[in-house]
């Protein structure tokens, strides 16, 4: 090896006159050099420059977490032997960011310096030649020392890096082993490549229970579709099992590509993301089949496949918007993934979490529901987790099965979520990670077999923000968000839902066309439950006699319905307490076309809406901002 002084003088000489004697330098190392050279990056640049903050990091890490998550338990495994060798590790994603860091303290104190630190993007185009930057490049293992480096910030450190492939030669990432060039061993690179081919070597084994678990779904759709040809593929659309059918037409089916299959005359009807139990990802997918007949279908996920009934308990109505969320509901139900349904109160995400429930393959199992914000925070753990005999003064003498296990098998739909404390927070955490619970008072672990639908009302991005709830959770829970529409944005499906709830309660009102109209012009701040709430008060109030106009506003008394034939008389200048003057030119000309709309249609929000072609939340939202 060059003395670190000789080494010095040829790359300061390449670096000012761009002069290269080749048989002084690893061929490998000249020609990055040669690339960063090309490429303008800044020799004497002293640290890194690119940092991603915690946020971009944690998305970063999020997009990498299967790598992470076979990755970290082998250098956990290595750390202190990295640490007494006064080195540190570092994982890293096809992208040159660094993921992980670990290892001697003081060690990364002086890495902290050039900002060698997590989140940095230390690729060749960032900081030169490096170990990780042109281990990335060149897709090989690589070990880079001293001022063989191109820019200064690393040249006094001596790193190692071997690329980590995936089954077909893909990069996934890069680990690498680095130290001040005085902690130099020869054995770091041999210590880094035995490291990253442990972990291919894990990742195969996961890529193959993976195989396997594809191949047992495939026997639970031939028991559940014996009648309809599928497929399973891989994530690489190449095909795992199929049903008989299938393989009667096309022997040779297995390990065959999506693509050619397609062209032995089959067209796919529908096909559903298949997601791992262990960790929620999409490894597959289940396709279903019928006979190319010369028409063409749309490959994207029509509303039903042949044969295939969709139980939902409820009214769906004609909304466009409703119907965009039973399609989720549809392609979502016959996976595993968490489902994170939002909403506000009152719109029914309880019959949603039912109608996935009804639709998979647990549907046979228990459908447990409980309401986490209406549970006292002492009594949340055995309410979910259960107890055994004795855990507790006052414990049932027999113990007590907790939501999670009386779940066992089915679904649990935990609703209000965002209620959930810190500290049960990590234990749901705990659980969705090892899909094991503990009794209080327990010492044997529970496995669970358990789909897990969870809801809110309220934002749970804004907790995350706050810091009130546990960003990795919400990782965990919103692997699949459904998103239920208020009643004000499926108002053409009120005589639906009106027709449904007094069928479902024998109520008998007389739907005047003047009721309809006062129902749909109403904002429903409570939704599909305040509906069922006034639709009850008005049968109440029918044993009066007919109803009228007085008795129809009286029973939605949560907020007036807003016609413009009920507002109070206004002036020039507006309602009482408003003032025209206030308002900017457009402001005054989108007021004026407000009001002659609503004169066009009576006071018919919905109709003044229309004349507008704007939504109605919208002109709801203008008329309390202009005072109309």
């Amino acid at each position: 090896m060059l003395s670190t002084s000789y080494h010095q003088r040829i790359w300061e000489r390449f670096v000012s006159e761009g002069v290269l004697d080749s048989s002084r330098l690893n061929k490998r190392i000249m020609e990055s050099w040669h690339r960063c050279k090309k490429d303008q990056v800044n020799p004497y640049l002293n640290k890194g420059k690119h940092i991603l903050t915690n946020e971009l990091l944690d998305i970063q890490r999020e997009k990498n977490s299967f790598l992470l998550e076979v990755a970290s338990p082998q250098l956990s495994r290595m750390n202190q032997s990295i640490k007494e060798s006064g080195m540190m590790a570092l994982l890293v994603d096809p992208d040159g960011y660094v993921l992980s860091l670990s290892g001697n303290e003081k060690i990364l104190d002086e890495a902290g310096k050039i900002n060698f630190v997590e989140g940095v993007c230390w690729t060749e185009g960032e900081v030169g030649t490096n170990a990780i930057g042109t281990a990335l490049k060149t897709g090989e293992a690589v070990m880079i020392q001293g001022t063989e480096h191109y820019s200064i910030a690393s040249h006094k450190w001596s790193c190692s890096a071997m690329p980590i492939l995936n089954e077909d030669g893909k990069i996934l990432g890069v680990l690498d082993i680095s130290c001040p060039v005085e902690y130099f061993h020869p054995s770091m690179l041999g210590m880094v490549a035995n490291l990253a081919y442990t972990i291919e070597q894990e990742m195969g084994v996961r890529s193959y229970k993976k195989e396997l678990a594809l191949t047992q779904h495939s026997i639970e759709l031939a028991e559940t579709y014996p009648d309809i040809p599928f497929i399973v593929c891989n994530h690489k659309e190449m095909i795992i099992s199929a049903s008989k059918q299938v393989r009667k037409k096309i022997p040779q089916s297995i390990g065959m590509a999506l693509t050619d299959l397609l062209n032995h005359g089959y067209q796919i009807v529908k096909e559903n993301p298949l997601l791992s139990k262990e960790d929620n990802r999409i490894f597959g997918k289940c396709l279903f089949l019928s006979e190319n007949l010369g028409h063409k279908t749309n490959r994207l996920f029509p509303a039903s496949m042949p044969s295939e009934k969709f139980a939902f308990k409820g009214e769906s109505g004609i909304s466009e918007t409703f119907q965009n969320t039973l399609h989720k509901v549809k392609l979502v139900a016959p996976t595993e993934a968490n489902v994170y349904i939002s909403g506000e109160t009152g719109v029914g995400k309880e019959l949603i979490a039912k109608a996935i429930h009804e639709n998979g393959f647990r549907k046979k199992g228990p459908f447990v529901t409980i309401n986490c914000g209406a549970i006292p925070k002492d009594l949340m753990e055995s309410e979910l987790f259960g107890y055994v005999d004795g855990a507790f003064t006052g414990a049932k003498r027999q113990g007590h099965k907790g939501k999670f296990e009386q779940a066992n098998g089915g679904t649990i739909f935990l609703d209000e979520i965002g209620e959930v404390p810190s500290a049960m927070q990590v234990a749901l955490l705990r659980v969705l990670q090892d899909r094991k619970i503990v009794p209080i008072g327990g010492t044997k672990n529970i496995s669970l077999d358990i789909r897990i639908i969870t809801a809110t009302h309220r934002n749970l991005e804004e907790l995350v923000n706050e810091g009130s709830f546990r960003k990795d959770l919400y990782y965990r829970l919103n692997v699949y968000p459904i998103h239920v529409p208020p009643l004000r944005e499926r108002i053409e499906d009120i005589p639906y839902l009106i027709n449904y709830l007094c069928s479902n309660n024998n109520w008998t009102i007389p739907l005047t066309e003047e009721l309809l109209n006062r129902l749909k012009d109403y904002n429903w701040p409570g939704n599909i439950r305040e509906l069922q709430n006034v639709l009850q008060r008005l049968t109440i109030l029918l044993a009066e006699g007919p109803l009228d106009h007085v008795k129809v506003l009286n029973s939605m008394n949560s907020q007036p319905v807003t016609r413009y034939d009920d507002f109070p008389s206004c002036d020039e200048s507006g309602k009482k307490g408003f003032r025209e003057n206030e308002l900017t030119i457009r402001e005054k000309i989108q007021r004026d076309l407000m009001i002659e709309a609503l004169q066009k249609s009576r006071g018919n929000v919905t109709v003044a809406a229309k004349l507008m072609d704007i939504p109605r939340s919208t002109f709801y939202k203008r008329l309390r901002k202009y005072g109309i």
